[in-house]
């Protein structure tokens, strides 16, 4: 069963970038998708810092892209959830 994180995934990785722990960023990506059933193999991960939206207290908020390596579509769920703000 997989753990429970009162944070979303995309404030996870913001965090990591702020901190300089950007190079774990992927690795944390990887393992959000296997809790899922997904192959991380299957995906290549990009990460796009962008300004956090408005009425927010954080600067920034780091997007995360996923991309299927066999050029089909990702599941639109998916995608969503990797980018959830709580």
């Amino acid at each position: 069963m997989a753990k429970l994180n009162p944070l979303s995934l995309q404030m996870q990785i913001t965090r990591m970038f702020e901190q300089g722990q950007s190079f774990f960023a992927n690795t944390k990506v990887q393992d959000w998708l296997k809790e899922r059933g997904k192959n991380p193999a299957e995906y290549d991960i990009k990460f796009h810092k962008k300004p956090a939206p408005p009425g927010s207290t954080a600067v920034m908020v780091v997007e995360i892209e996923l991309k299927r390596k066999d050029g089909q579509p990702v599941d639109p769920w998916l995608q969503e959830q990797a980018n959830l703000q709580t």
